[in-house]
């Protein structure tokens, strides 16, 4: 890989020799990559395949879709050269630890024809392209491969294969530059150790319920001594991994939090019979980890951190002022709210990131009537 890749930066004379000596020159001409993820255990999102095509040039368009129980792409650069730098880099690596394998070919398109932005198609060059409505949910024939739950790795600097985190759903900002640079894996690294927290605010049930966004949090410990750091346990090192890369660096309680790895193997529980004052909690059985489903679309609709919230599981009885309501009361403003056609799902903006952070925490679980409980996670769409 790295082989790949310097050959690439160095010399694209190199790059084009290939390709001719391969007799592809012709359909090569093309500036668009037909790619097929085999042994797909894990989802592969849009926003990951730009992450790590986008080291060799701009790419202007993606289209995602699935043919013959196969997930593949079509993805368009702006330059011809840039397509076969990427194909001769990027052919046949794994962008997971010992899965979701690139195969890449030249297409005979040249040119994509974008009509939505969403989860499954865009295009870069056009911000004002239409969403279409809603999340789109998991296609069943994706969501039959990743059932097969695998612990990989979590290291910054020493990652998997193409250097993205196994999302088990979707880092893509995790990705963000370290593709395809460091073949070092490390197993393990499952415990979080997050600082600077309001420690006067900061309890294990709130960060259960803000890191179990991006993993099941298995068990949480605010420091004895240290009351403004905290140990995180996830379920593995993939969601360890997630769960850094998307909170690292954002407000919770009025402060930015800083979320690393810690060389703890497991968080400890307090022995038998010691007050630790509640700052210790195994949450291990709890009911509202959104993972342990394997296939569940909860992997497909991991974000980063945003202003807009994703809401579900909303009772019918349960009108627009009600949940701008329950949303001002946690301190924040609500912008926006949009209902989805069936009213069971909606999306509602609060004016910032670290607002929806808060009522993120404050009401997600929320038991909104009648054992509704609300279900809130942040969106990619804006309202």
């Amino acid at each position: 890989m790295l082989q790949a890749v310097s050959a690439v930066q160095t010399s694209n004379s190199t790059v084009a020799n290939t390709a001719g000596s391969e007799n592809t020159l012709s359909s090569a001409q093309s500036p668009v990559l037909r790619i097929i993820i085999d042994n797909m255990y894990y989802p592969v999102t849009l926003d990951v395949l730009h992450q790590i095509f986008s080291k060799f040039g701009t790419v202007l368009k993606i289209i995602t879709f699935t043919k013959n129980n196969q997930f593949q792409a079509l993805l368009q650069y702006a330059d011809p050269m840039n397509a076969q730098q990427a194909k001769l880099a990027l052919d046949g690596q794994n962008i997971y630890n010992a899965c979701c394998t690139l195969r890449i070919d030249f297409s005979k398109l040249v040119n994509l024809n974008v009509k939505y932005n969403n989860d499954k198609s865009r295009d870069y060059t056009r911000p004002d392209l239409p969403s279409g409505d809603g999340q789109p949910t998991l296609d069943p024939a994706i969501a039959a491969a990743f059932a097969k739950e695998t612990s990989l790795l979590a290291v910054p600097g020493a990652l998997s294969p193409l250097g993205i985190p196994n999302a088990a759903a979707a880092a893509a900002a995790a990705a963000a530059g370290r593709v395809g640079m460091h073949g070092v894996t490390t197993a393990g690294n499952t415990v979080l150790l997050v600082s600077n927290l309001n420690d006067e605010m900061v309890s294990p049930q709130s960060l259960f319920t803000l890191f179990g966004v991006y993993g099941d949090v298995q068990r949480v410990k605010i420091l004895y001594n240290k009351k403004d750091s905290a140990l995180i346990q996830m379920a593995d090192g993939n969601q360890s991994q997630l769960a850094m890369s998307h909170l690292n660096g954002q407000k919770m309680y009025g402060k930015i939090i800083r979320v690393t790895l810690s060389k703890h193997q497991t968080v400890q529980l307090p022995r038998e019979g010691l007050d630790d004052q509640g700052l210790t909690k195994d949450f291990g059985n709890s009911p509202l980890h959104r993972f342990k489903k394997p296939g569940s679309k909860n992997f497909q609709n991991i974000f980063p951190p945003s202003a807009t919230l994703h809401l579900s599981n909303i009772p019918q009885t349960i009108t627009e002022d009600d949940l701008r309501t329950l949303f001002t009361n946690t301190g924040g403003t609500v912008k926006a709210f949009k209902f989805f056609q069936d009213h069971k799902m909606a999306l509602l903006q609060m004016s910032t990131v670290e607002e929806a952070i808060q009522a993120l925490i404050d009401l997600h679980n929320y038991n909104i009537s009648d054992n509704h409980h609300l279900r809130v996670s942040f969106s990619k769409s804006t309202i």
